[in-house]
């Protein structure tokens, strides 16, 4: 008997290159429609040589191409041996694929006897939006390069303020189910059944579309004039000794050139705690904000005590001698807090302030006028769920809720790569989401308005010092997503996902 070595590697290589192409779905590229056709191909794929490994391998692969730009940050700014970079940024890959492992096993469980249609018209896209769901939370979470990300500028986006971007990505995994379905019925000269397949991902892009006319929020107050500024400081200058005065006097100019209504700086624009910066710094500061009526808000960490200091957003009013702050809550495993066991890894890498505390759930929003900023740090925006219920609670709670949100980021430690732009990707669901312009205050980039249905008003040009002058309305009223966060989503997945079972033990 001949044995076929050859086919172990097969059923992870393929899969594992399919998944590899979504990375040109995301932007910088944005091929959104090959999406589909990539998910039909590997449904179809995945009914043949189901289960765990080629599922598993489909999501590693999928995230190597898109996040590669991790071992820049370990291996040019965090000094650690390029062999252990690769093979830490291969790991990553690998564990954040598992999700989507599980979901080709439930696929597999749910295929049985099951006619080949209502699988990958059903089962298949429920497994698999259970499964991107899963990547969300497993390990503390990393929903970045999501497939409804991919679909920004299409009409799918149009879900996203029902029930978020996972609302976004079934809707993908549906309209690639259902054109696997028409190659499936084409196959077998069904041409009635394929037609009907094919009237879904229709009817879903022209939902998609109409949802997308519909303006889930509206003005709130006048609209405020903002200057957002983009430093573009070497990350291994940022934390450098020497370079430490330029860049907090490059920030003081920057801030007192010009007043504006809300003027921002990036994420540690300032690297120092506030106690051992320069006498008078931000005293002067806050005394120029009142005497030109305006609005700062300052990346820098602020301490409470000894091991206890947070990723910040310091706001200074003109009207009132109280700091605002806003503290990072949802921190980056490794770069913000330590997991435990691996010190010996944050230790190698080098990296200037490696365990952060958590702020509170709940922070209140920077009052601007008649406005409400509320700050993200970061990380912080990949967490839309997060972002929404802030403004459902705080409604709920009869507290003010934001009608800006503002985004402070330093993505220098990812280089010249597909990082920035797909977090502007990423900002621009946020606002979609919650029906709120996002403004975003970076280091090297993308330093952007965004308007309320995620549409980029300005935007500064990347790795270059400079800054986004910009008039920006703020956006009352709660979106469905807002209200109810995932609940109708998962509710509906799990009456799908039931509904198979009990099918299948109907069969059995």
């Amino acid at each position: 008997m001949k044995l076929n070595w050859l086919a172990p590697g097969r059923r992870f290589a393929l899969p594992c290159a399919a998944g590899a192409l979504q990375a040109l779905c995301f932007a910088p590229f944005g091929w959104w429609p090959l999406q589909f056709l990539i998910f039909a191909w590997f449904f179809l794929y995945l009914r043949r040589e189901g289960g765990f490994t080629p599922a598993w391998a489909f999501g590693s692969g999928w995230l190597l191409a898109s996040v590669y730009w991790l071992f820049i940050a370990m291996h040019r700014f965090g000094n650690m041996p390029a062999a252990l970079a690769a093979l830490a940024t291969l790991i990553f890959a690998l564990a954040m694929g598992l999700p989507y492992g599980l979901a080709g096993w439930l696929a597999k469980r749910l295929q049985g006897a099951q006619p080949a249609l209502s699988w990958l018209l059903l089962s298949v896209p429920v497994a698999f939006t259970l499964g991107e769901w899963l990547r969300c939370w497993l390990f503390t979470g990393f929903p970045w390069v999501l497939s409804g990300y991919a679909q920004i500028d299409a009409p799918l986006a149009g879900f996203a303020p029902l029930a978020g971007v996972n609302a976004v990505g079934f809707a993908v995994m549906l309209c690639g189910g259902a054109l696997a379905a028409v190659w499936q019925t084409g196959q077998q000269a069904q041409w009635r059944r394929a037609a009907l397949c094919l009237a879904l991902p229709l009817l879903l892009l022209s939902a998609g579309w109409l949802l997308k006319q519909h303006s889930w929020s509206q003005p709130l107050g006048q609209p405020l004039q903002v200057r957002l500024l983009q430093g573009n400081i070497a990350q291994d200058e940022k934390f450098a000794r020497e370079r430490i005065i330029d860049s907090l006097q490059l920030y003081q100019r920057m801030i007192m050139g010009e007043r504006a209504d809300i003027i921002a700086t990036p994420e540690t624009a300032f690297p120092l705690f506030m106690h051992l910066l320069p006498a008078g710094f931000i005293s002067d500061l806050h005394d120029w904000a009142r005497s030109n009526d305006s609005h700062l808000l300052l990346g820098v960490p602020l301490t409470d005590g000894p091991n206890q200091y947070a990723n910040s957003v310091l706001g200074l009013s003109p009207r009132s001698n109280a700091y605002y702050r806003y503290d990072k809550r949802h921190l980056v495993p490794f770069g913000e807090f330590i997991p435990p066991g691996f010190r010996w890894f944050v230790d190698m890498m080098q990296i200037p302030l490696g365990d952060f505390a958590r702020g509170p759930w709940l922070q209140a929003p920077f009052a601007v006028k008649d406005q409400f900023v509320l700050p993200n740090v970061c990380y912080e925006d990949l967490f839309g769920l997060e972002i929404a219920s802030q403004l459902g609670e705080a409604a709920q709670a009869g507290k003010p809720v934001a009608s800006i949100l503002l985004n402070v980021s330093n993505l220098a430690w990812y280089g010249q790569s597909s990082a920035i732009p797909q977090h502007l990707q990423i900002a621009r669901m946020r606002s979609l989401e919650t029906g709120r312009p996002m403004l975003r205050a970076t280091n090297t980039g993308a330093t952007a308005v965004i308007d309320a249905r995620g549409e980029v008003q300005k935007l500064l040009a990347y790795d270059q010092q400079g800054v986004l002058r910009a008039t920006v309305q703020g956006m009352q009223g709660l979106t469905p997503y807002a209200r109810f966060g995932e609940w109708p989503l998962l509710a509906l997945l799990a009456g799908l996902l039931a509904w198979q079972l009990r099918r299948l033990r109907k069969e059995a």
